[in-house]
């Protein structure tokens, strides 16, 4: 696979839980040019967990049959330091769902021994000034067991993505106030710390 559109570098761009819903739908839109612009041509590599790793091969092979003009190539793997081999950019999407009768506790435990060696494996393998992005739940916590694991990347190249928790707290506020539309009572400096 080869971009005609574009004599830029191509970047390297890591999506976790790849085959699953919502990673399906990041690495379409990371290929289309929808995630770093219309002229930056990609290599995604695609990582999910060992039992997903048919379906992970079929969301490269539907990669490679749409001919995506930006889409260089796919490592689809299930090998963390193969996903992580000079990534520019991570979208950390994969996690530990949390399930019928768990607790939060039990979820944290999960994910906190993911996110720990998906941070080493970064640390080691991808570039020095690997940029990440935390959506899997609890994202704020994730995105602090990244920087805690993985200290030679700079703090300001992790961030959660917690939109969700900020219309969540819009909902709430609006509830408060008797208000049915959010629009009418946004407040202009809101902003959510923590989520759990």
């Amino acid at each position: 696979m080869t971009s005609q559109c574009s004599s830029r570098k191509p970047m390297r761009v890591l999506i976790t839980g790849a085959a699953g819903q919502i990673g399906y739908a990041i690495v379409a839109m990371a290929a289309n040019g929808d995630m770093l612009g219309q002229d930056q041509p990609v290599i995604l590599h695609l990582l999910d967990i060992e039992p997903a790793k048919q379906a992970l091969q079929g969301v490269k092979m539907e990669l490679m049959d749409a001919a995506y003009p930006l889409l260089v190539d796919v490592v689809a793997t299930t090998d963390l330091q193969e996903a992580c081999s000079g990534v520019e950019v991570a979208v950390m999407v994969g996690g530990f769902p949390r399930k019928a009768g768990m607790e939060r506790k039990d979820v944290m435990a999960k994910n906190v021994s993911i996110y720990a060696s998906q941070a080493r494996a970064l640390e080691q393998h991808a570039s020095k000034d690997v940029k990440i992005l935390v959506i899997a739940n609890p994202a704020n916590t994730n995105a602090l067991m990244l920087k805690e694991h993985a200290p030679s990347i700079p703090p300001e190249n992790i961030t959660a993505m917690t939109r969700l928790d900020h219309n969540r707290a819009l909902s709430q506020v609006c509830g408060r106030c008797s208000l049915l539309r959010v629009c009418e009572c946004v407040p202009s400096h809101l902003f959510v710390l923590g989520s759990m």
